[in-house]
């Protein structure tokens, strides 16, 4: 298998489950269940990579705190290389409070350690045995943000390929340099909402057309309405499963780790979108972003299921 460099934030999610409402100023609300969990979208990404086989380097920050001693021990359990992930003691390993109610679900987020990877930390000999470079939360590393396109410049001299999810901006800004960053990325994986602020249009396949110049494949995650891309100028669809959904966080990483996993092996840019969309969907019925993310072998009966 080739193994995949994640370059990412890593963070830790306090779920507070089955909230009859949510809390209001001055008052106090019960939760039926509390979870804690890992979280971030690279170390998500990462662990459904491992989960499907793909062998994982993490190259990251932590905070020297608990939270960061329970992500590390919970990605190199999964099998991930976790040697390259730097312990900060100037850092507090950052961490996302959600609260969820049966209609809705709100976030509270500490970044802690999230902007805290810079380039220095990833120098050209850990390319090595490596065949594919991912970069998630674009927007949120803002130490590696700057630098990101070199980043991936350096990766390409080195014979990688590379992919990156942008993530929401929180500034709502959408500055250009994502789109210039993408001159030195192969795959794009923003969602859809995040495809149509990066090019100032709200038309979903206008938006796809309007990346056609640029160097990368952009592949748009729609949530339970799948996936869309642009093949030779046509469009290419592939539909989600149909799933009872627990939890939703982390499905647009699962996504990406099985078109990854699927694109590494040589899949048509159709058969990746179908395995990645059939990862996404089964990532749903479990609490968190990784408690329930497939295997291969669990993708391809999923799969099978529902061709019969």
């Amino acid at each position: 298998m080739k193994k995949v460099l994640v370059a990412g934030e890593i963070n830790v999610d306090l779920m507070l489950l089955g909230s009859r409402i949510f809390p209001a100023p001055g008052k106090e609300v019960v939760a039926n269940d509390v979870e804690l969990v890992l979280g971030s979208a690279s170390a998500i990404c990462a662990m459904g990579l491992a989960r499907l086989g793909t062998p994982v380097v993490f190259i990251g920050v932590v905070g020297a705190d608990t939270w960061g001693a329970f992500c590390l021990e919970t990605m190199k359990h999964a099998g991930i290389d976790v040697s390259r992930v730097r312990s900060d003691c100037a850092q507090k390993t950052g961490v996302t409070v959600a609260i969820s109610s049966p209609s809705d679900r709100a976030l509270v987020t500490f970044l802690g350690a999230t902007g805290a990877l810079g380039a220095e930390d990833i120098s050209d000999d850990v390319f090595e045995g490596i065949a594919h470079l991912h970069v998630s939360s674009f927007f949120l590393q803002e130490k590696l943000r700057p630098s990101c396109r070199a980043l991936f410049e350096r990766a390409h001299r080195a014979g990688l390929t590379t992919s990156l999810d942008p993530g929401y901006d929180p500034n709502e800004r959408w500055d250009d340099d994502l789109l210039a960053t993408l001159s030195e990325v192969d795959l794009f994986f923003p969602n859809e909402v995040e495809l149509c602020k990066v090019v100032h249009q709200d038309d979903i396949v206008g938006a796809l057309h309007a990346l056609e110049h640029v160097h990368a494949k952009t592949v748009a995650k729609l949530g339970a309405q799948g996936a869309i891309a642009l093949h030779r100028g046509e469009v290419v669809r592939a539909p989600a499963l149909a799933v009872q959904p627990v939890d939703t966080t982390g499905a647009g990483d699962s996504f990406n780790a099985g078109f990854l996993h699927a694109w590494l092996e040589g899949s048509s840019l159709a058969d990746c979108m179908e395995f990645a969309a059939a990862c996404a969907s089964l990532s749903t019925l479990g609490v968190g972003g990784t408690a329930r993310q497939p295997t291969r072998q669990e993708t391809r009966a999923a799969l099978a299921q529902g061709r019969a």
